[in-house]
């Protein structure tokens, strides 16, 4: 049996990362290349000419005509840090090349900073693949299913239980039946217009969607798709259902992931996690290429203030 290309694909190995940006001066090209990648360019005036300025070891880009002086950083998630860009690309390494995930504890032990500092980092970063995630459509086939992140409490079970996060899982499938790319989505719950706008935002119009019998995935024809339902039931047999195979699979591995990584995922979080997955999970072919795609994305996202990342409550 030949193996999966994808699976057994090289990557990108420690070795090399430290090779293409193991030192500051490595990581502070790559970033001015991915941020201005057909030369410089002023934020204030917009004219190119400019000159270099040390100011100790700060590398300013001064323009000759407003003379305003700027970093590769400024504007930028990586501005106002403290922390060297090279931590910074590790980073994004190893969140990028692990197939279940970092915990923030075991990402501080790894760059050598604190759990407050990887923790902040690593929410950053996903907040940015959370928004690259947004303007993704599916198309074709998509397997549909609804799912819950959170621990088991006394009371109510199933849907509508306390302490529970719902969220969306599909699955695109190519004309041969493989899983091509997914969407993972909170939603305030399983409701017709919740679905509808999910349905808005995340799948073509020409799309056609397979879902169990739970009647709010019929919303999804108001945005111009196709629905059939699929009756299941519950228990085992309803999780073998050959219709759901992939999105029962990527639920498992997603859920996998969670608790086998991660003591805990707060509720006003769970957009960022699952954004993390679905992010790795839909550039999965090509690994290496992993950190620079993020990295410009990084480059061109507006700087996130603590209070905005812990505090704020987000949606995907």
């Amino acid at each position: 049996m030949a193996r999966n290309k994808v699976q057994f694909q090289k990557g990108l190995s420690e070795a090399e990362f430290s090779t293409r940006y193991g030192t500051e001066d490595l990581c502070h090209a790559a970033l001015v290349g991915w941020r201005w990648p057909n030369g410089f360019v002023c934020p204030d005036c917009g004219r190119t000419a400019h000159c270099i300025v040390q100011r100790g070891t700060r590398r300013l880009f001064q323009c000759n005509a407003c003379r305003k002086q700027t970093s590769v950083r400024a504007g930028t998630l990586f501005a106002s840090s403290k922390l060297p860009l090279t931590t910074w690309f590790r980073a994004m390494y190893l969140i990028t090349q692990s197939k279940k995930g970092i915990a923030s504890i075991e990402l501080g032990r790894r760059l050598g900073v604190t759990q407050t500092s990887a923790w902040l980092m690593k929410h950053k970063l996903m907040q940015v693949m959370l928004e690259r995630n947004a303007s993704a459509r599916l198309k074709g086939r998509i397997e549909m299913d609804d799912a819950y992140i959170g621990g088991e409490r006394p009371g109510r079970h199933g849907r509508g239980a306390a302490g529970k996060t719902p969220f969306v899982a599909a699955v695109e499938t190519t004309d041969d039946g493989k899983p091509h790319r997914v969407i993972l989505r909170r939603v305030d719950g399983f409701r017709s217009k919740a679905l509808a706008g999910l349905a808005e935002k995340a799948l073509t119009p020409d799309a056609k969607g397979v879902s169990d019998g739970l009647a709010c995935f019929r919303a999804v024809v108001g945005a111009g798709c196709e629905h059939t339902a699929i009756v299941t039931g519950s228990g085992r047999k309803a999780a073998r259902t050959p219709a759901f195979a992939w999105v029962n699979t990527l639920l498992g591995n997603v859920k996998a992931a969670l608790v086998g990584t991660y003591r805990a995922v707060r509720d006003k979080h769970v957009p960022r996690y699952l954004a993390e997955f679905e992010y790795r999970f839909n550039r999965r072919y090509d690994l290496a290429a992993m950190i620079p795609r993020l990295a410009v994305v990084a480059a061109r996202t507006a700087p996130m203030p603590y209070t905005l990342i812990k505090l704020a409550d987000v949606y995907a």
